[in-house]
């Protein structure tokens, strides 16, 4: 294995951020989560872990969405494409960290709809991570899912994605390369307003 040495791996990210949010009937990137908006809590949960740098990606609503980026700590990846699928963000997301920072070591994919997005539980995933050719993956729902660690080894296979299937497809690799860290704080994504009411009730209920 191509061993990752212990504090020596440099980590980027990408926050998914370019949906239509079509089932919300409004942009959720921008729905507020304990006092600040989906993404940018994304955003801090991903800086706060210490990963640097941090791409955004943004489509749909771009304008307002990036608006919700602070500057100081991610970079804003603009994807026309992004009604083609997610696999058109990472991709878009990748090649931007991969091409202005040389030399990471890993990268986390990560979407900006999950409320129990945390510092911790990036941390989690960072710790977990032994070599170049490792995935660690969120488990969650009785699943594998995102956010998930991948090391430099996969990014080939991140900028070769297509579809709307995002990276499930290596997700399932063999078992051996893909750790899973169970996470299940993140089941729940906000897709719907049903999910925002779910949300809402569970939060009160803290």
């Amino acid at each position: 294995m191509d061993k990752l040495p212990s504090g020596a791996t440099k980590f980027g990210a990408v926050v998914l951020a370019a949906g239509g949010s079509a089932r919300m009937g409004a942009p959720k990137q921008l729905l507020n989560v304990r006092g600040e908006s989906l993404v940018a809590h994304a955003v801090a949960a991903v800086a706060g872990a210490g990963i640097h740098p941090i791409a955004v990606v943004v489509g749909a609503h771009s304008e307002m969405v990036e608006g919700q980026v602070d500057r100081r700590v991610a970079q804003v990846v603009v994807n026309p494409d992004w009604a083609t699928g997610m696999a058109s963000s990472i991709r878009a997301g990748v090649a931007a960290l991969v091409s202005g920072f040389p030399g990471l070591g890993a990268i986390l994919v990560t979407p900006c709809d999950q409320p129990a997005l945390s510092a911790g539980a990036v941390r989690r995933l960072m710790g977990s991570l032994g070599g170049a050719d490792q995935i660690v993956a969120s488990r969650y729902n009785g699943r594998l899912g995102s956010p998930a660690l991948f090391g430099s080894g996969f990014f080939e296979a991140l900028l070769a994605l297509s579809g709307d299937q995002g990276a499930r497809a290596l997700l399932n690799a063999p078992s051996s390369l893909v750790i899973p860290i169970d996470l299940p704080e993140l089941g729940l994504d906000l897709d719907t307003p049903k999910d925002l009411e779910v949300w809402k009730a569970a939060k009160g209920s803290e």
